[in-house]
């Protein structure tokens, strides 16, 4: 018989994950912050109306822009950290940026300006390891 075992089993189901996910979400939200920061610094600025639409979110991102996808905290879905780019509402009037998907991979008559991507693949291995990094940190200081 192993001693102990329920109060690993206490720490392991309640203590930890409550404080792996304060501290991923943190990191989560530190990593969104430098990509979206980043997407505003390549995007091509005419009006404005595309760089101020960029941003994140916790959850749904605005009808009609585009997503890099959607980051869950946990397998349940309970938290997602989703990061847009443009707007599909008419009531903006001329902060509508409806075009975000032309601007990001051009058209006929358009050469591609791509920020979305480029931004994202550029931040994604920071982001990533910065998220791992506080798991594990918290996970250890639960440990304590």
């Amino acid at each position: 018989m192993v001693q102990g075992l329920k109060s690993l089993n206490r720490k392991l189901t309640k203590t930890i994950p409550d404080r792996v996910r304060v501290k991923t979400r943190a990191a989560l939200e530190k990593g969104a912050e430098e990509i979206v920061a980043m997407m505003k610094s390549f995007v091509p600025v005419d009006s404005g109306a595309l760089r101020d639409s960029i941003g994140w979110t916790w959850g749904a991102a605005p009808e009609g822009s585009i997503t890099l996808g959607t980051v869950r905290q946990s397998k349940d879905g309970d938290e997602a950290i989703t990061i847009y780019a443009g707007t599909r509402n008419k009531n903006l009037g001329d902060k509508d940026a409806f075009y975000v998907r032309f601007v990001e991979f051009g058209t006929q008559n358009m050469p591609p300006s791509p920020f979305f991507y480029p931004a994202y693949r550029n931040l994604k291995r920071r982001v990533k390891g910065r998220v791992t990094r506080e798991m594990k940190k918290a996970i250890k200081e639960g440990a304590k």
